[in-house]
């Protein structure tokens, strides 16, 4: 039996799950190898990265042209600051999709979720398509889909550390407690543990440091996709319970009589 499995957001189809980024890129110019790579429909960049009117090192020019622009307000340490970039990204014609990004702790780089709820219950009721980037905080998510987020992206571990799902346990809190899609963002180093999100029922990963800081970005990143689609498809499998004890996969008795062996 064939079905169809996407992922919506926005009106919008994807039927890729794995989200990727623009930044750490030895060159701007892999983009294209990657995006082809990953299979990706979504992209995000930073608004400061942003220059339409430039024809050199300008990162838009490497995005294809049939991906999502996922713009994010990196660089935001307030509710206001976000809301200004979102407006100006939407300005520059980069869409009304927003990842919200309110970040004022710089040891960590911590999203600040009182300050991510205001800027998100404002740019919604603008009609933006607002995806906020989250510690897996259970009340500020709720609080997020009460304000009309598009989904939420809680983070894994802190950006750019590579370092996994620390936080699993309350981003699969997230995912049975939340309506609205949940897309693992930050901290995921390797294709297994992109697996694993998908397998606890994520929607979607946001996949770029452990992509760009790869000796084979473009190799990388088909790993990655490959890796996301087989956690949702066992996701959807759903796996079987687990045991504490042993239990033989084969009978254990009714052995063949071979005879008396004297």
């Amino acid at each position: 039996m064939k079905y169809e499995d996407y992922l919506e957001i926005g009106g919008t189809k994807l039927f890729s799950r794995l989200f990727i980024g623009t930044g750490k890129y030895a060159s701007d110019a892999l983009i294209p190898q990657i995006a082809e790579s990953s299979g990706s429909q979504v992209i995000t960049v930073a608004l400061r990265r942003v220059d339409f009117e430039s024809h050199t090192e300008n990162v838009i020019k490497h995005i294809p042209k049939t991906m999502q622009l996922l713009p994010n307000t990196s660089g935001a340490r307030t509710s206001d600051e976000a809301i200004r970039i979102a407006r100006l990204a939407k300005a520059m014609g980069c869409g009304n999709w927003i990842k919200i990004e309110v970040i004022s702790d710089n040891k960590y780089l911590l999203p600040d979720g009182y300050e991510t709820v205001k800027a998100t219950e404002i740019l919604a009721r603008e009609g933006f398509v607002v995806l906020p980037y989250i510690n897996p905080d259970l009340m500020v998510a709720k609080q997020l889909q009460n304000a009309g987020a598009a989904a939420v992206m809680p983070l894994g571990a802190p950006i750019g550390s590579n370092r996994g799902l620390k936080t699993g346990e309350m981003i699969r809190i997230l995912i049975d407690e939340i309506d609205i899609p949940i897309i693992v963002d930050a901290g995921i180093g390797k294709p297994s543990q992109a697996c694993r999100a998908m397998e606890m029922g994520a929607s979607a990963c946001l996949v770029n440091t452990a992509i760009a800081g790869a000796n084979d970005p473009v190799r990388m990143a088909g790993a990655f996709a490959d890796a996301v689609r087989a956690g949702r498809s066992a996701f959807l499998a759903g796996p079987g319970a687990s045991r504490k004890t042993a239990s033989a996969s084969s009978p254990l008795t009714g052995f063949l009589d071979f005879g008396d062996p004297r």
